[in-house]
């Protein structure tokens, strides 16, 4: 099988490349050559898929039985670039979020969801970012889709609509956060109940259900996340525990709390968001065409273990945004044990 995958080298991307080597696949490689390269097993092209001569010599470098795009975030460019390889490959693999949903993360989802309207051929300013609602992220990858769409055809495209990926590599660092505050031990804020359910992807398992698409010949769009109930909040902890081997207990901060507090969902404390929809993606669609998912202990170890191995050297600007600070967490754990509601 021959594979073209633009980008590569970061999380996702990464992901994608080395499960294609290990199965076999003969790989090849687009992008600028900012980040680290692999050095074996990869036919590294360099180019800029937003200069239409980076992506002319692209074209003329194939064939490929399939693309794999992990880098499209403009409609217009992804239209532009997927129009020129349509000749040169058999199938083009769309990475989208779950974010094109006109109702996430207010709403439980399913593919039969409504999604955001986005010509295929907008520029990057299309869309607007509203309070707990859609996002120009949202609109713009949305019109991604429909420009993947109309390059390839739909019985060639496939869209892969990711929630939260975790893992190994993660740049924005929502994981490696809470391993870190859990490894440093103490009293540790958890937010909301240990009981509310999650369903981060494995950035692994979506890999290989990536490339599982490209050999079934997979149409469509799929929901890539972990089933639901599958998972929850007080088991990752939990699990974070046990991988760091760290000393900590938990103070389980509910909900109300933490908002009267001000505290800013998602990214103070990562993964923690309280509408109803965030955590209640319907994935039946994937796990048919054979999406398997991994336990979250494991995926939680291999990331500690690849922390203390690399010193998590993969990371990026948006990690700034994630983790609450150690003063700040402590005046909210103040504040809740002096409020008299915490449970004995």
């Amino acid at each position: 099988m021959r594979l073209l995958v633009l980008g590569g080298t970061w999380f996702v991307g990464h992901a994608i490349v080395t499960a294609a080597i290990d199965s076999g696949w003969e790989v090849t490689t687009f992008n600028r050559g900012t980040s680290e390269p692999f050095l074996e097993a990869v036919r590294p092209l360099q180019g800029d898929r937003t200069h239409p001569e980076d992506v002319a010599a692209l074209a003329a470098a194939g064939l490929w039985d399939a693309v794999v795009d992990t880098s499209g975030y403009v409609p217009r460019n992804t239209l532009d670039v997927a129009r020129a390889l349509a000749p040169v490959a058999g199938r083009y693999v769309f990475m989208s979020t779950v974010s094109v949903y006109r109702d996430w993360p207010l709403k439980p989802l399913s593919e039969r969801s409504e999604v955001l309207y986005c010509p295929p051929d907008a520029g990057p300013d299309y869309g607007t970012d509203t309070e707990d609602g859609p996002t120009q992220y949202g609109y713009q990858k949305s019109g991604c889709e429909a420009a993947a769409a109309a390059a390839f055809g739909t019985d060639r495209t496939t869209i892969l609509r990711p929630g939260v990926v975790l893992g190994p590599r993660e740049y924005v660092g929502r994981l490696p956060w809470w391993l870190r505050r859990v490894a440093a031990g103490r009293q540790v804020l958890a937010p909301g109940s240990p009981d509310r359910t999650i369903q981060p992807v494995d950035v692994r398992d979506l890999a290989a259900f990536a490339l599982h698409t490209i050999t079934e010949d997979s149409s469509g769009a799929f929901n890539v996340c972990a089933p639901v109930g599958g998972a929850t909040f007080g088991g990752l902890l939990a699990d974070c525990a046990h991988a760091t081997q760290a000393d900590v207990s938990f103070d389980w901060v509910p909900d109300e709390v933490l908002l009267n507090q001000g505290v800013r969902q998602w990214s103070e404390l990562p993964l923690w968001r309280t509408f109803d929809g965030v955590w209640r993606v319907e994935t039946a669609r994937a796990q048919a065409a054979g999406l398997r998912c991994r336990p979250l202990s494991l995926t939680v170890r291999d990331t500690w273990r690849w922390m203390v191995e690399t010193g998590e050297v993969s990371r990026h600007d948006r990690a700034v945004e994630i983790g609450i600070s150690p003063e700040r967490e402590a005046q909210v754990l103040a504040a809740w044990r002096q409020s008299g509601q915490r449970a004995s």
